[in-house]
Parts: C-alpha cells; sequence; structure tokens
C-alpha cells in the first residue's frame, strides 16, 4: 500500500515519540507529506532529518488556541490544506479522587479535550470544504471504561470519545470521517513513568509493578505503539470511507 496517500498532507500532534512518532513513520511511508506538531523541537527533529522535503515540524502546545492557530496557519502554508488529523497528543496523571486538586482537572482536560477540539477547528473548514477528510482521535479505554485514581483523565477521554461521535453524525455527509482510536496500556514513556511512580511510591519491583499493568490485557502484554499505529493508518486510508463514528479498543481484547 506504499504510495495510496502520495497526494495528501497529514498532521499529527505529539509526535516526538511513542505513538505519534509510529503514526508519523507510518504516514511518511504510505507517502503522504507529513506535519509533526510538538512542544520540543529535539524529539520532532530526527524525523525532520530522516524524511527531509517530506516532513515538516511545528511547535505548538495544544491547549493554546493561539499558538494551535499559529502552528495550524504555517503548516498549511508549507505543505498545503491538511487532508488528515491525528489528536495524538496527551497526557495522564494520576491521584486518588479525594486528593486530586483543581489545577490537575484542568490540566488533563486541556491537554487531552480542549486540545483535541482546537485542533479540528483548525482542520474542519477547509476538509467540508472541499467533501473530503479523515480526523483519528488517539483516545484510550479509559475513554471507554473506568480506572482508579485517574479520573480527570477518563473523564478527558471519555470527553474525546464524544466529541468524536458526535462530529461523525455532524459530518457523516460531508466527506469527512472521525474516529477514534483506544490503545490499552502501550509501551510508551507514559506508561514506563507510571511504573516508576508505582515502584517509588510502593517498593514494588519494576516487574510486579508491569504485572499490573498488563493483567487487565487477555493477551498479557503490553500493546506496541506500532499496532496503534496500523489502526489509525487503516482509518487514514482510502478503504475506511465507510468508517466514521468509531471507537476502536486496540488493547489485546481488553474493555
Amino acid at each position: 500500500m506504499a504510495g495510496d496517500l502520495n497526494d495528501q498532507h497529514a498532521l499529527v500532534t505529539g509526535a516526538g515519540q511513542g505513538i505519534g512518532e509510529a503514526i508519523a513513520r507510518q504516514l511518511l511511508a504510505r507517502g503522504a507529506r507529513v506535519t509533526v506538531l510538538g512542544r520540543r523541537a529535539g524529539t520532532l527533529q530526527k524525523l525532520v532529518d530522516e524524511f527531509s522535503g517530506q516532513c515538516r515540524m511545528e511547535l505548538a502546545d495544544v491547549a493554546d488556541e493561539s499558538q494551535v492557530k499559529t502552528a495550524f496557519a504555517q503548516a498549511a502554508s508549507a505543505l498545503g490544506a491538511i487532508d488528515i488529523l491525528v489528536n495524538n497528543a496527551g497526557q495522564a496523571q494520576s491521584a486518588p479522587f479525594l486528593k486530586m486538586d483543581a489545577a490537575l482537572w484542568q490540566n488533563m482536560l486541556a491537554v487531552n479535550l480542549t486540545g483535541t477540539m482546537l485542533c479540528i477547528q483548525q482542520v474542519l473548514p477547509a476538509m467540508v470544504e472541499r467533501g473530503r477528510g479523515r480526523i483519528v482521535n488517539v483516545a484510550s479505554t479509559a475513554g471507554l471504561k473506568g480506572y482508579p485514581y485517574v479520573a480527570a483523565y477518563c473523564a478527558a477521554k471519555h470527553g474525546v470519545v464524544g466529541l468524536t461521535r458526535a462530529l461523525a453524525l455532524e459530518l457523516a455527509s460531508k466527506g469527512v470521517t472521525v474516529n477514534a482510536v483506544c490503545p490499552g496500556y502501550t509501551e510508551t514513556e507514559i506508561v514506563r513513568e507510571s511504573i516508576a511512580r508505582v515502584v517509588a511510591k510502593t517498593g514494588r519491583t519494576p516487574e510486579q509493578a508491569m504485572a499490573e499493568f498488563v493483567k487487565g490485557n487477555p493477551q498479557g502484554r503490553l500493546v506496541q505503539p506500532q499496532e496503534v499505529a496500523d489502526a489509525v493508518l487503516w482509518l487514514c486510508g482510502p478503504g475506511a470511507g465507510a468508517i466514521t463514528g468509531q471507537a476502536i479498543a486496540v488493547a489485546g481484547g481488553e474493555v
């Protein structure tokens, strides 16, 4: 299927590592022109250097509306109108609900939910005008079920799934599809940091902490970033035109 996205401009948020980087690499391998967006140039530069001329970067915090507007305008000016948007940027913070403060709550909503909305706002008018477009929101199994100690994160990701379903219905007759991919625990920096926090707080070994993260996956393992990217790529491709409003779990049978 190499080259089937040759005429497409894709923008991937949070593309510097993990799932976002895997998605960007898949899009580039399929021939798309890709804008990788993130907050730190260092993590994005490796993709720009490796795919010179086909890939460029924009720096922005997705929770900052003015930064998002500027970054998306510059991306479209450089590589053309955006045909594919992958909202991957996100953060996860944990705290028992009774110890959670308003700052944590607001941060989880700002990055995971409001950031998704702001990015969609920047691409949607042109997609509707052209009568085509793909929007894929990387949510989480935390958008499909509850997990203890991450109430704010679950609320934000449930919001992403709800936004996906509502927009899909609004846009169903306009040639724009909107879907969510919901990974389970995936081998990324976020999970590695979570394991380190469990070890520091509980005195468990890294192996014991890892066992807690994989026990909910019927396959007994962490999901790999490439597996999430494969699902995203299918939704971006020409064969997924009738798929919209879906929240697809990539979680080894969990949920």
